[in-house]
């Protein structure tokens, strides 16, 4: 058993790989064979990732706000504290707050035998991110 009671510093997303405010703070990291990572990942109001996909998928736990996901070819879907999200391996995806709200969500992935996680899409931008609410993102097709 191993107890980390001094987290890294938070840091913030950077510019290549998320769109607006985003704040990351890093969890868990155990040591190999594990391949676990959790991040605690802050977003102000429309701050959002980039496109990316994971190599054994990804769980997003929405603990504060309201926020939207959507996978390619897929809605715009509202998400909200208490939510829990399963994106499938290999599934291009972003998420993010939504426009006028701020969302905390936990973002569990596991590491690839090289220890990638995450594959970003060379572009950053979201063209399909809404100027709407997440309210109104459950409406949106």
């Amino acid at each position: 058993m191993q107890i980390t009671r001094n987290h890294p510093d938070t840091s913030a997303g950077p510019a290549e790989h998320f769109n607006g405010t985003v704040w990351l703070d890093g969890i868990a990291a155990p040591r190999a064979p594990s391949g676990l990572r959790m991040f605690s990942v802050h977003f102000a109001p429309g701050g959002h990732t980039s496109w990316h996909r994971h190599p054994h998928g990804q769980v997003l736990h929405v603990t504060e706000g309201e926020g939207l996901v959507q996978r390619r070819g897929g809605p715009v879907e509202a998400i909200r504290a208490g939510d829990t999200v399963w994106i499938e391996p290999g599934e291009w995806h972003w998420h993010g707050a939504a426009p006028r709200t701020f969302m905390t969500h936990l973002a569990v992935v596991e590491a690839a035998a090289d220890g990638t996680t995450t594959d970003w899409h060379p572009r950053a931008g979201v063209d399909e991110y809404p100027a709407r609410g997440a309210r109104d993102a459950r409406h949106a097709v």
